[in-house]
């Protein structure tokens, strides 16, 4: 059965949840309107097996459905039939957890303005899970993306010199824990080529249930 949180997010992140077989569109006021860091999200879907949701403005669902009708060119016309001809189309795997790895805790909470964070953790509103060294300089962070009050989405980066660690792994579930205490699910995108980032995932406990989710996204 399907998490009820994690239902409770895709119908509101969508603009609608479950659906049936096939790709439906539907038009969400959401689309138009700010996300997490300030820019629109023009497109977002979500694929669950053989059933699955596009999500976009009101005043774009006739002409995303035409392409709906030529699948093979979908994503690559997508963003121009948004009203985003310059965006690309982000083609990810959608995984979620309700039981995170048992891993111990190695980051600290901090806020998103701390001097000597990487500036794609400054995008956050709140605070962020970050790894320092001993110098205090920074190695690894999670910053969350509230998109509702059901489901909040984990971004993780590591510098280049403390990959290997497993300090990604470690971060992610330590934050699935703050996101589960806090009444929502985490969830966690990844693009479907990133081996490493599908490693991080499987090993902080966010299986792969074979979803996927795209859409045309700020670079």
């Amino acid at each position: 059965m399907l998490d009820r949180r994690l239902h409770l997010h895709l119908a509101t992140w969508l603009g609608q949840w479950p659906a049936g077989p096939g790709l439906h569109v539907v038009g969400s006021g959401r689309r138009t309107r700010p996300a997490w860091d300030g820019r629109p999200r023009p497109a977002i879907a979500v694929h669950a097996g053989a059933s699955g949701v596009l999500s976009v403005a009101p005043d774009r669902v006739a002409a995303v459905r035409e392409l709906v009708r030529r699948p093979d060119g979908l994503l690559n016309a997508l963003p121009a039939a948004v009203g985003y001809p310059r965006w690309a189309v982000h083609d990810d795997v959608f995984r979620w957890s309700v039981a995170p790895a048992d891993l111990p805790d190695v980051g600290e909470w901090a806020p998103p303005t701390t001097p000597g964070l990487p500036s794609w953790l400054r995008l956050f509103d709140r605070s962020v899970l970050v790894v320092r060294d001993q110098r205090g300089r920074y190695l690894a962070g999670v910053g969350i993306k509230r998109h509702d009050r059901h489901g909040h989405e984990l971004a993780v980066g590591t510098v280049p010199a403390a990959r290997g660690r497993g300090l990604a792994r470690r971060l992610v579930a330590q934050a699935a824990r703050r996101v589960l205490d806090d009444g929502a699910v985490p969830t966690y995108l990844h693009d479907r080529s990133n081996a490493a980032s599908a490693r991080v995932a499987e090993a902080a406990g966010f299986p792969d249930r074979g979803w996927r989710s795209y859409g045309v996204y700020p670079s």
